[in-house]
């Protein structure tokens, strides 16, 4: 199958170990795994090593909708990159790039044919921009 991708992109202020870290912990996951404060992420589970698996609970805080979102990582390079392939078949890869006192973080993902693309990128933005508010904050 073809998918259109989408990139989205967010410079945080820490190194590229704390930004790893906290993007791949579970502890840190479900602090920031989701993309308005009407939501939340109460678990997260990570295997983080090529055919491991990550999985995470998504859902609105007063138990309107929720869902479970899974994925297998296909490579794993320590505080590089991480790509992997959803339950649907769509993949995505996280990079990072380390700048002066900052990393870069570039997702591209396989978008979906049920939700259109602003709304996708709008989406999976605004819970990028949750992971560099938290990170930031600690």
């Amino acid at each position: 199958m073809n998918f259109e991708q989408i990139t989205i992109q967010s410079t945080i202020h820490a190194d590229s170990k704390k930004v790893w870290d906290n993007y791949t912990k579970p502890e840190h996951i479900v602090h920031w795994n989701f993309a308005s404060d009407d939501w939340q992420c109460p678990w997260a589970k990570n295997d983080l090593r090529v055919g491991g698996k990550y999985s995470a609970r998504m859902e609105a805080k007063d138990g309107s909708f929720g869902f479970e979102f899974e994925a297998t990582y296909d490579k794993v390079i320590d505080q590089k990159l991480i790509s992997y392939t959803m339950e649907d078949g769509r993949r995505a890869s996280v990079a990072f790039e380390t700048l002066e006192n900052k990393t870069q973080v570039t997702i591209i993902f396989d978008a979906e044919d049920q939700n259109p693309i602003e709304m996708q990128k709008g989406g999976w933005q605004a819970i990028l921009d949750n992971f560099k508010k938290y990170v930031e904050s600690i």
